[in-house]
């Protein structure tokens, strides 16, 4: 019997140039989201994006070329509640969307994403700005 080999989800995604388009689209709108901005004021921003791009590519099942601190590690100095992690999740969503990806491709990579908010998020959310105050980003 010939085993048949689904490919990668990073592959069906479009590769290493689909992911490049995703991050530079992903950061435009998360950089122009006032609940996250300030997350990023004294971020090289190069080197984040190359982060972000060896992290995805190798979370997706691409080549295994990230080499950064696991999440939790890397997330640590920032006071990151659920909202945050939420809203960077709308994000990502909203980036596939807007680069036509399927809504299959887009579940699935949300699938892969979804698990890291237990690594991420490390504060209890504050009283005076409650998850539903989070507009859905567009």
């Amino acid at each position: 019997m010939i085993k048949v080999s689904t490919p990668s989800l990073f592959v069906r995604l479009g590769g290493a140039s689909a992911i490049e388009a995703a991050v530079e689209h992903f950061y435009a709108r998360v950089l122009k989201d006032e609940l996250l901005a300030g997350f990023f004021a004294k971020t090289d921003f190069e080197r984040m994006k190359r982060q972000q791009q060896a992290f995805l590519t190798t979370a997706l099942g691409g080549p295994s070329v990230y080499k950064g601190a696991d999440m939790k590690r890397a997330h640590a100095r920032f006071p990151i509640e659920a909202k945050h992690f939420h809203q960077v999740a709308r994000h990502l969503s909203a980036t596939l969307t807007a680069l036509g990806l399927s809504p299959e491709l887009i579940a699935e990579t949300m699938a892969v994403v979804a698990p890291l908010a237990s690594e991420i998020i490390n504060t209890p959310a504050s009283p005076a700005s409650p998850m539903s105050s989070v507009a859905p980003a567009n």
